[in-house]
Formats: C-alpha cells, sequence, structure tokens
C-alpha cells in the first residue's frame, strides 16, 4: 500500500497523453494528502490549500517520476507488475514481443495480421445440371450472287469486306428486306445482322430511278444505342457505297459539335445513322432536319436501346416521321427479346417477318421464314429461356475469394499476354470508377518493372502488355480514338464497361473476362458476344465469389454451359515469373505460395 501511495504522489498534474481527462482538484488533493495524514496533519492542509488556491501549477518533477498511458481501468496489481521492470519507457510489442505473467508463463501481445493466400473461404463445388446449349451456326454456303444484287455491290463485299457466303441470319433476313417486309430479326451477337439491313438498304437506294442527291435529305434512317456502335455502322456502310458516290452517309451522336452537325444536316445525309438522344436535341433544334423521303427506319440493338432508357426518345422519333412519312419499311434488330423489344415491335412494325437463328429451328430454315403476322403475336422459334451463342466459344467460370480477385485477374492477364502471344482480352468492369481504379493500378504494377518507356510514348507501349480503358465518362474525342486503337492493334487489354458489351465488332479479341457478374444472363451473352465472331474461335472467363455460384446455375437455367477453371491453376502463373519468385522485406525474403 505504501508503494501505491509513493507512486499516485509521484504523478505530474501536467499529463498530455491523448484521452485523458484530469482529475479535478479535490479528488487529486485527497490522493496526494493520503501519506500526509498519517504523518503530520498541518503539511498536508497546507498542501491542499495551495492547489484550491491561486493557478500555480503542481509541484516540480522529480528525477524517478513515471509516466503511464491511462487506461480504462487499472487494477493495483497490474501497476505493480508495469513499474517493477525498467521504469524508463512503456512497453512495446516490437521492442518486447512476450510478458511475462506472475505464474511464469509466457503471453504474446496481440499482433493483427494479414495474409492474401490464408484464412479464406472454402470454395463450394460447382454442381451444374448438364443442359443442351443452344448453338448457332453462323456461316451458310450460300454466296450473295444468289441474291439479285448490284455487281458493283457484290465485288464490294467480296474484296473490300472479305465475305464470300452469307451468315445464317443474313440469307433469311436479305430476301425478305429486299421484298420490301418489315422484319424483327433476333440473332446471336456477331452473326453478321449489321450487314444484314445495310445490304438491302444500299441496294434499294442505289436501284431508284430518279438518282438519290445530297440534297434531298434522308431515305434511311439507323437508330443505335452507343456511339462507339454508331461509328461502327457508320463506318459498315461507308465501305458498301464506295461504288455509289452520290449516297451519302452521316453519323449524329453526342460528344461531337452541335453547328458541325448541323452544317453536315444542312449540306444534306442519306444515310443517316444517329443515336437516340442526339437526334432528338436535333429534331427539337435544327430547323433544317426533315423526314419527307425517308424510306428505311432500322433500329439496332433494339433491346439496349430500352435498357439505357431511351423509351421516350424513341416515341418522339416515330412522331416526328410519321408527322412527315407514314410508309417506309421498318426493321428492329436484338440479340435478345424482351418485353419491351416485342412493345416497341408492335407500334413500329406492319405484318413482320419474325426471323430467327439457332440450331432448333433448322426446320423452319430450310422451309423459310415464319409470317408472325398471320400466326398471332410476336414470338420467335426459339425457345425464350434459352441464348443462342457463337458455335467456337468456349465458357469457363472460376470461383475466387474477394481478396484474391484482384491477384487472379493480374495473374490471368500475365498469363494470356505476358507469356503467350497475340491475345487479346476484353476485362468487363460493373462501373466507370473500377475501370480507371484498375487502369492505373496495373500501369503502375504489371507495367512497374518494365523499361521506362521513350518520350512521346503511352506508358504501356513499351512493354507486351497494352493496356486501354473505356467508358462512359471520358471524352468522346478519346472514347473513338481508343475505340479505333484495339480495333487496329494485334493484341492488349481493353478494360472497359458495357458501353462496349453491345453490337461492337473488335478484331480477333480472343478472351473475355467478367470481372464483376452480370446482372442478368441476356447482359452475359452481349458481354461474350464480343468473341468468336464470324465463325472465329473465342474463349470467356467469368469471376465469381464463393457466395454468388449459385449464378451458375441461373446460366444453367437458360441453357448456358460453362466449365470450370481452379484458381490455383491461374494463379500458378506467378510462380513462373521472376518478378514474384523472390521479394525482400526487411532481412526476410517473401516466397509466393505455390501450386
Amino acid at each position: 500500500m505504501a508503494a501505491d501511495e509513493s507512486l499516485l504522489l509521484n504523478i505530474s498534474e501536467d499529463w498530455t497523453f491523448p484521452g485523458f481527462h484530469r482529475p479535478e482538484h479535490k479528488k487529486f488533493s485527497r490522493s496526494v494528502g493520503a501519506k500526509e495524514r498519517k504523518g503530520t496533519p498541518k503539511q498536508a492542509k497546507t498542501t491542499k490549500r495551495k492547489f484550491q488556491g491561486d493557478n500555480e501549477g503542481p509541484p516540480p518533477k522529480r528525477k524517478n517520476e513515471i509516466f503511464l498511458v491511462p487506461a480504462k481501468k487499472t487494477d493495483v496489481k497490474e501497476v505493480e507488475r508495469t513499474v517493477k521492470g525498467k521504469p524508463e519507457g512503456l512497453i512495446s510489442p516490437k521492442k518486447h514481443p512476450a510478458v511475462r505473467t506472475n505464474e511464469g508463463q509466457v503471453e504474446r501481445p496481440f499482433i493483427k495480421t494479414s495474409s492474401l493466400f490464408k484464412n479464406n473461404p472454402e470454395i463450394p463445388e460447382i454442381h451444374r445440371a448438364t443442359v443442351k446449349q443452344v448453338r448457332e451456326k453462323v456461316f451458310t454456303s450460300d454466296s450473295f450472287h444468289e441474291l439479285g444484287l448490284h455487281p458493283h455491290l457484290i465485288s464490294t463485299i467480296n474484296s473490300v469486306l472479305k465475305m464470300a457466303s452469307m451468315t445464317s441470319v443474313q440469307k433469311q433476313s436479305i430476301p425478305s428486306l429486299l421484298e420490301g417486309r418489315d422484319a424483327l430479326v433476333r440473332s446471336q451477337t456477331g452473326s453478321g445482322k449489321t450487314l444484314a439491313y445495310c445490304i438491302p438498304v444500299v441496294q434499294s437506294l442505289q436501284a431508284m430511278k430518279s438518282r438519290i442527291q445530297r440534297s434531298d435529305g434522308p431515305y434511311a434512317l439507323v437508330l443505335v444505342p452507343t456511339r462507339e456502335l454508331a461509328l461502327q455502322s457508320f463506318d459498315t456502310i461507308q465501305k458498301l457505297l464506295k461504288p455509289f458516290t452520290w449516297i451519302v452517309p452521316g453519323v449524329l451522336m453526342g460528344g461531337e459539335k452541335r453547328k458541325s452537325e448541323k452544317a453536315r444536316l444542312r449540306k444534306g445525309i442519306n444515310i443517316l445513322i444517329s443515336t437516340p438522344g442526339r437526334l432528338v436535341d436535333h429534331i427539337k433544334s435544327t430547323k433544317n432536319i426533315h423526314f419527307r423521303r425517308i424510306q428505311w427506319l432500322i433500329i439496332d440493338e433494339a433491346d439496349r436501346i430500352l435498357d439505357l432508357g431511351f423509351e421516350k426518345d424513341i416515341t418522339v422519333i416515330l412522331n416526328a416521321i410519321n408527322a412527315e412519312c407514314e410508309k417506309r419499311q421498318n426493321v428492329l434488330l436484338s440479340a435478345t427479346l424482351t418485353e419491351g423489344v416485342t412493345r416497341l415491335a408492335d407500334i413500329s412494325l406492319h405484318n413482320p417477318v419474325s426471323i430467327s437463328v439457332s440450331d432448333e429451328t433448322c426446320d423452319q430454315r430450310t422451309k423459310g421464314y415464319k409470317i408472325a403476322g398471320e400466326s398471332g403475336p410476336l414470338r420467335t422459334s426459339a425457345e425464350p429461356d434459352g441464348f443462342a451463342v457463337p458455335e467456337k466459344l468456349q465458357q469457363h467460370v472460376t470461383l475466387v475469394p474477394s481478396k484474391l480477385k484482384l491477384v487472379t485477374l493480374a495473374a490471368f492477364i500475365l498469363g494470356r499476354c505476358e507469356f503467350e502471344k497475340d491475345h487479346k482480352l476484353i476485362v468487363f468492369f460493373s462501373s466507370c470508377e473500377l475501370v480507371e481504379f484498375y487502369y492505373h493500378l496495373f500501369l503502375q504494377t504489371l507495367l512497374g518493372s518494365s523499361t521506362a518507356p521513350a518520350s512521346g510514348q503511352s506508358p504501356s507501349a513499351s512493354s507486351r502488355l497494352k493496356f486501354l480503358r473505356l467508358h462512359g465518362n471520358m471524352e468522346q474525342e478519346e472514347r473513338t480514338a481508343v475505340f479505333q486503337e484495339f480495333s487496329l492493334s494485334k493484341s492488349g487489354i481493353l478494360l472497359c464497361t458495357d458501353v462496349a458489351a453491345r453490337g461492337l465488332d473488335l478484331p480477333q479479341v480472343t478472351w473475355i473476362v467478367q470481372y464483376n457478374a452480370p446482372s442478368s444472363p441476356a447482359e452475359y451473352i452481349h458481354r461474350i458476344g464480343r468473341t468468336a465472331r464470324i465463325g472465329c474461335h473465342g474463349s470467356s472467363l467469368l469471376i465469381l465469389a464463393p457466395s454468388e455460384a449459385e449464378y451458375v446455375n441461373s446460366l444453367a437455367s437458360h441453357k448456358i454451359n460453362v466449365s470450370e477453371i481452379k484458381m490455383e491453376d491461374i494463379l500458378s502463373i506467378l510462380a513462373t515469373d521472376d518478378r514474384f519468385k523472390a521479394r525482400r522485406w526487411g532481412n526476410k525474403a517473401f516466397h509466393p505460395a505455390g501450386q
């Protein structure tokens, strides 16, 4: 008890530890005066009066004074144990890795540690029901010569577009459209739907008795959901129009200057490709835009247009066209048939032909197309719960704990692009912010040990790894440059959002990686449709957390089969890369986990 009282007497009043509240003077005086009561009472009273009187500070510090960090509740025995050792400072877990208790047992202090490859949740086994995948045969043995097209147009298709035979959707659609029928076309993404409507449009416009003049205005209007798809459709039509120079195509889209677009409209555009929002903007603000001579209305990727909230804009456009020209040919194209697309078809198509291509419609392919107007409401011949996928597409899934998703993605990119040649990857993320984060992160980490790029060179130009990004928050000039650069390059990694998930024809893409699971199986189909296009080979990888394993059964319910790749097989690439074999941390070498 004497030791406790002397300890309390030695504690300075001028403590500055964080979270400490200085005791009231009355309580402090009682503690200080406890020992004095045993000796001379007068001295105790003097000390008490001194603290309660003027605002003078406490007595001067003594040499052997001990400073303690105040705890919530400090037991007397704990205080004795602490001060019996070295009095010159506090006990630090780093300096003193173990504290010896009264019982002689060594008690290790609690230190938080984290390990990337340890303490992960168990990865469940994927139990998939075997389903018959709906696959669509892309090419047929029929050539374009059988359609009765203009010889120059056939020559352009063969020489410029390098296509000799028609795809299944082209074989069914082009004859129907050349007859002047409205059509609802449903086919897998990457099956040649763009040419399925572009060829009939060019054929019909060049065959008009009175040659088209530029000043006549638009004869065909093509609506697409995204700016990149607008550029791609414009490029395709430009190639088809090489022999027919008097027909002028044009494109309207967000991000461009309105003045330059108004000038182009004033000069005249015969085939107008536009995004819905920008066209509505010109309908309301540009006087010289008109639809008096419209003969074709094509709505490409109709389901995506509705998903992006353009339903009101489509209504405004239809009303504007109907006010000036009632008779025209209408075409709706989509990879999936939703309720919204059916509703849009009901208000825009007149007695349409419904065309759907898949394995299960072989009989109808041989017999011809189905006239939906004569057989009830619009519906496709394939089952509504099944999605057609390219014939040469291999689909994979891997289950990865959340904290290992980043390193798994990095290892997969290294394995395909660093150690193998001529791989072209598209990695889909759920938001623009994620694209930006991983883009800058990979530039600093995966390219960090490479040689510094030359002046004027992009950060990824000096390495076999070439990273690009594409999302909706970028400036239009940059988006266009990235789209064109990735289209022309033989290898590279494009990190993007779903802005690149619809309709884009990016050549020679070998892998589609979905870092975040898509919101629906339909969105999954559109994403993987960026590879294995027009009969080419391709692969896809879906990365899921263990808690998302049920998503595989959701895909199976829509007749989508995926095979599993083990996470360990992807991470094993880290053991072969010299950069990750041994890292120094202090005096200890860090060795990555094995396979």
